[in-house]
């Protein structure tokens, strides 16, 4: 578990970082929907993008065996719940509309805060039981209201929740997983991805695309580059202030992805889908300044670096 440490850095700073970090997670929708238009499909992106990533973190697994050795189990559980979030959450955005996507991956609190007191026995305060009463009505409007039992969900919408609910596990998975160190649970996210985006390929018959070297050199700047860079500021960010205040200040990665994509992607929702999504949102707010709440670990699904 990693716990904040006192900064020696402008006060300033690692506001400023976490929300560079949080607008590079917001924006993070725009190279994918690129990919999309050169022939990339999903599972096919995540594999290429997660897979290579995690081969070079594995040398860290290998190094760190004898630490978590005796919690084995739970790594294999973290790389397959860890890998479903991240290849789940992007193909959701790849399919989807960024806006409903984001709105519904941001229940993973609501589902972190139901793990922790079904699998953990976490005590669950007011507080936390007034955000997933909040955050379940906002899902019940985003999914339409009194239509959400009448009509079905799209393959994004289901992907989306999934992903959320596959993230808010892998946390869970992360607070039992005390032995493990950080940098062997990054690693097995990772390849847990790749394993999985490529069994989704394979299970698909997806052939490779003919993608030319920018494309491929893009891929790879994507996953090195963006993907990396995001993680590091991100931890950067968490390990020098609050918890609290940097669970508030990450909610800008909601607000960058919906301004974003309604201004330049052109995306609209209804009026009953907006006011789902500020429940949401309130309802990640509420968690985030809950001061009762358990010490969190930080979330390794796609913010962690070693």
């Amino acid at each position: 578990m990693t716990h904040t440490s006192v900064s020696h850095h402008s006060p300033a700073l690692p506001l400023l970082v976490l929300l560079f970090s949080s607008s590079l997670w917001g924006l993070s929708w725009w190279p994918l929907k690129q990919f999309v238009e050169v022939g990339l499909s999903g599972p096919m992106l995540s594999m290429l993008v997660y897979g290579p990533v995690g081969l070079v973190l594995a040398a860290y697994l290998w190094r760190e065996r004898m630490a978590w050795r005796s919690q084995a189990g739970l790594l294999i559980a973290l790389a397959l719940v860890g890998g479903w979030a991240n290849t789940s959450f992007v193909n959701a955005l790849m399919l989807g509309d960024v806006v409903r996507v984001m709105f519904l991956f941001y229940l993973s609190p609501v589902w972190s805060v139901l793990g922790g007191w079904l699998f953990l026995k976490e005590r669950v305060s007011v507080r936390r039981k007034l955000a997933v009463a909040v955050a379940l009505a906002g899902l019940w409007l985003v999914l339409g209201g009194a239509k959400a039992f009448s009509t079905a969900l799209s393959v994004a919408d289901v992907l989306a929740l999934t992903a959320g609910l596959a993230f808010a596990g892998n946390n869970v998975i992360a607070r039992a997983g005390q032995a493990i160190p950080i940098r062997s649970k990054t690693a097995a996210v990772f390849l847990g991805c790749g394993v999985l985006s490529g069994v989704w390929v394979v299970g698909l018959g997806t052939p490779v695309p003919d993608v030319s070297l920018p494309v491929s050199l893009a891929v790879l700047a994507y996953g090195f580059g963006w993907l990396l860079l995001a993680t590091a500021t991100w931890q950067f960010g968490v390990t020098h202030m609050e918890s609290g205040r940097a669970g508030v200040v990450m909610l800008a990665e909601l607000l960058v992805a919906v301004l974003t994509a309604t201004w330049w992607g052109g995306e609209a929702l209804s009026a009953l889908e907006w006011v789902g999504g500020a429940l949401i949102a309130c309802a990640a707010l509420i968690e985030a300044t809950d001061t009762g709440a358990p010490t969190p670990v930080i979330p390794i699904l796609k913010k962690e670096t070693p």
